[in-house]
């Protein structure tokens, strides 16, 4: 097993690596960009009895029409944490946060792509129309939220909230999720403006040397208490119903594993950018760096 930051970075380590991995988790653009580079295998449902037990809105998503090619365990949101003693204003939305009164007291995730989505969601644009005009019209906003900004984290962004080093942050609704278990001063907010909504797949490399163990693995992690372990340690939401039955009434109604239906229907997720993507990160690191 390797462990990696990115989803950039486990498709290096792939196609580096040739017939070395048997299963990989990519989460859903990534899954389109592997399937249109024709780098997966089929998925066998045949082999896969449990595969049933993911629920109806994790099936035929748009990255993988049919899920022919990967199967969801996990999802999640991006969202507001708060440390409700420290806050005392309303925050409702990303322009709540990325105000001069927060400034130098906000961690976000160190994703360039989710950033700009954030500033997307401001503007009333698309997460996935990203075109030149669009960055442009985003730019100023970016430039004037970067500089308030103390912590970029994309590993454990709870570590600084709890710490106390920061007082708010745009972070994963997992680790949202471990804090307000923990401590319900941390409050979790779904933007008003609209959130990501991000599935982690289990696929099969076209070059992995035991196809039928990846099967056999996938059908165990679909087991609904091996699921449920999963819930437990990392308490996203999680798209095995069968697994959702087995959790406590506390892990159901915290806010930020489970916010309601509605939220959820209004999120987007993401799509395969091909070039664009590249353009994303040139337009974070230049603003990160104080360039015009």
């Amino acid at each position: 097993m390797e462990n990696y930051s990115s989803n950039e970075e486990m498709v290096t380590k792939l196609l580096a690596g040739g017939g070395k991995y048997d299963l990989i988790q990519p989460s859903e653009y990534t899954v389109e960009a592997l399937i249109r580079e024709n780098q997966l295998l089929p998925i066998r449902p045949a082999a896969l009895s449990n595969l049933a037990n993911i629920s109806s809105e994790f099936r035929n998503m748009p990255y993988d029409a049919g899920n022919q090619f990967s199967v969801p365990y996990m999802a999640g949101f991006v969202g507001i944490c708060v440390n409700t003693d420290k806050v005392k204003t309303p925050i409702k939305g990303f322009a709540d946060v990325f105000t001069p009164n927060h400034k130098g007291r906000i961690v976000v995730l160190d994703d360039a792509r989710e950033i700009t989505s954030w500033a997307f969601a401001v503007e009333k644009l698309g997460i996935n129309d990203v075109t030149p005009e669009n960055l442009g019209k985003v730019k100023p906003i970016l430039k004037k939220w970067l500089p308030l900004v103390k912590v970029y984290d994309s590993d454990s962004p709870k570590t600084s909230l709890k710490n106390g080093d920061v007082d708010l942050g745009v972070i994963w609704s997992g680790e949202a999720a471990l804090l307000y278990r923990d401590d319900k001063k941390f409050a979790f907010v779904l933007p008003s403006e609209g959130s990501h909504l991000f599935v982690d797949n289990l696929a099969i490399p076209k070059t992995a040397a035991h196809p039928q163990n990846a099967h056999l693995f996938i059908n165990y992690i679909l087991r609904p208490e091996i699921s449920r372990k999963i819930s437990e340690a990392f308490p996203y939401y999680n798209p095995n119903s069968a697994a959702r039955a087995l959790l406590t009434n506390e892990e159901i109604a915290n806010p930020a594993s489970y916010p309601p239906a509605q939220d959820i229907n209004r999120m987007q997720t993401f799509r395969d950018l091909g070039q664009q993507a590249a353009a994303i990160d040139e337009l974070i690191t230049q603003i990160k760096a104080g360039g015009k």
